[in-house]
This record gives C-alpha cells, sequence and structure tokens, in this order.
C-alpha cells in the first residue's frame, strides 16, 4: 500500500493532480477541496490510498491520514466504491460523516450523489460500531463548505483564475442545471473549466 506521497506539485487538473516523486509523476485523484490547497511549483505531502484492480492502479489523495481511513471505511461495505467513497468526504468533512452514521442521520449521507436512501441505511447499518468516537458538538448535516459553488469557486481559483472569473463560471453553470438531484462537485468543476475555455 502506498500510504503517502510528497513531493513537488507538477500540475493539478479538476479531479486530479501529478505529484513528481523521485524523477517519477504519480496522478492522484483527489477532492475538490483538497486540490485547491495544492500549487503548481509547491511541494505538498498527501495520504494515499491505492485501488487494484485487473485494469487499473489508481491512486486517491487526501489532506490528511483522517480523511484517508474514513475513506477505506466506507469502501467496506457493499456497494460502496472508491469513486462514491470520495464523493462524501467531497460533501462532508470526517466528522460530519462520522456523527450522521453514528446518529442514523440518513438525510446527511443522501446530500451526496450517488447515495440514495438504501445505501445511506446500508452505510449506517455496516458502519455504526465501526466509525470510533465522534466530535461532541460536531454539527451533523453541515457540509464541508456552504455549497457546491465555494467548492467550485475554491478549484477555479486554486487552477489559477481570479474570483471574479470564477463567480462568472459559476453562475453560468448554476443557470444550466436542471430540476433534479445537483451534480457531483468535480463534474460542476469540469463544465466551469469549459466554460472559461480552458478544459482539461
Amino acid at each position: 500500500m502506498i500510504a503517502s506521497v510528497a513531493g513537488q506539485v507538477a500540475s493539478v487538473g479538476a479531479d486530479r493532480t501529478v505529484i513528481e516523486v523521485g524523477g517519477v509523476g504519480l496522478a492522484v485523484f483527489c477532492t475538490p477541496t483538497t486540490l485547491a490547497g495544492l500549487r503548481v511549483g509547491q511541494a505538498a505531502r498527501l495520504s494515499t490510498s491505492l485501488i487494484v484492480r485487473e485494469d487499473a492502479l489508481t491512486l486517491y489523495g487526501f489532506a490528511d491520514d483522517d480523511e484517508r481511513e474514513l475513506f477505506d471505511l466506507l469502501q467496506t461495505v457493499s456497494g460502496v466504491g472508491p469513486r462514491v467513497a470520495q464523493a462524501v468526504l467531497s460533501v462532508h468533512n470526517p466528522d460530519v460523516v462520522r456523527n450522521a452514521i453514528a446518529s442514523g442521520e440518513l438525510g446527511v449521507l443522501t446530500k451526496v450523489p450517488g447515495i440514495g436512501k438504501k445505501g445511506a441505511e446500508r452505510i449506517i447499518l455496516e458502519l455504526r460500531d465501526k466509525v470510533g468516537p465522534v466530535t461532541p458538538g460536531a454539527a451533523a448535516g453541515v457540509p464541508r463548505q456552504l455549497a457546491w459553488q465555494d467548492q467550485v469557486r475554491q478549484g477555479l481559483v486554486g487552477l489559477g483564475w481570479t474570483a471574479s472569473q470564477a463567480d462568472h463560471a459559476i453562475t453560468s453553470v448554476a443557470s444550466s442545471l436542471e430540476d433534479g438531484p445537483t451534480p457531483a462537485v468535480p463534474v460542476l468543476l469540469r463544465q466551469a473549466i469549459k466554460l472559461l475555455g480552458r478544459a482539461r
């Protein structure tokens, strides 16, 4: 298992970064919040989880060990893969997720794209006794950012656009959304990047 990577940030994209480690560029998939904290040319350290499949080796990166541990724990639930586990951490911080599981708050988990009521019930059932101690007073149901707009704005500014450019793109993306579930933040971020003329 590759538990962490440390090196210079070579690039930052809509859903991944490339970290140069010993002359090798490692592609690491991250949440928009983690990506927003990275700067090309600067040193970075990410906790990581390597997902091994028959046709691919995929590295997921996190701001700290706590996020990575919860990412791995979520995947022990039947039907929850790395993409859904990462989506959970894109919407909520670890304390909110643990409190939601411990207290059976279905509504918190169903805010995550890709998790319906049955999936949330399964996560709570299988992990309630495994999430460990929860943080007293943590506000269950409070998303990591106030809204998807804040996460997309952070991602765009982290990629080099100005706040005003980011806000203009976010307004355009918001006006194009149809009724129904809001797409995942990485999808919205890619739409904003495309509108700004630098699709990656």
